[in-house]
């Protein structure tokens, strides 16, 4: 049974779907949740499912990512994660965190990757007068939005689509996506799965 720890930064919409579906025989569990911001919601719905949860607000840390991550790494650490899923955590790690993890850690991105990295994916989906948008699960490395695809979830632009209503949309694949990605991420098996 692999140890799953979670990282967000706000609601954790992703996080509450990937904590209940490891359940019964799916081969992981959520272990720890943490968050870059103290008010982020999803500390409080990852305490309401009984998940040890935990804030290093990064703000105190300024640009010293080094010593924010020290203080990450600590939490994370005691836990003893198998896994690391990065479930909307908006702040970049340096390569020397990443390489702690290296081959262990997940991302989920609303876009369809390569397309589309960083932020405001949907407005520049719309702009390109893309057919179609989606999600990407991805092994995280040092290289933005980069690692290797483990999964994708597409869906359709429609005509008048505001940047919310193609996030909205996206949002209910990532929420099918990513805890089928890490079911088969956690058996060791990294082949893509398309939704």
């Amino acid at each position: 049974m692999k140890r799953v720890a979670i990282l967000i930064s706000g609601g954790g919409s992703n996080m509450v779907r990937l904590a209940e579906a490891m359940t019964g025989d799916y081969p992981a569990r959520p272990v720890l949740v943490g968050a870059n911001d103290p008010s982020a919601g999803g500390l409080a719905k990852a305490a309401a499912m009984g998940i040890e949860s935990f804030a290093v607000d990064h703000r105190p840390f300024g640009r010293d990512r080094a010593a924010f991550e020290a203080e990450l790494l600590r939490h994370l650490e005691a836990a003893e994660p198998d896994i690391i899923a990065l479930a909307g955590f908006m702040r970049v790690l340096t390569p020397e965190f990443l390489r702690h993890y290296a081959g262990r850690m997940l991302n989920i991105h609303p876009s369809l990757l390569p397309k589309y990295p960083g932020l405001h994916t949907h407005a520049r989906a719309i702009a390109a007068g893309d057919a179609e948008a989606g999600a990407t699960v991805h092994e995280v490395t040092a290289d933005l939005d980069a690692g290797p695809i483990l999964g994708q979830a597409r869906v359709p632009v429609l005509p008048g689509d505001t940047p919310d209503d193609l996030a909205a949309r996206v949002l209910v694949q990532e929420h099918r996506l990513y805890p089928a990605v890490l079911r088969r991420f956690a058996q060791g098996d990294r082949r893509p799965v398309f939704l």
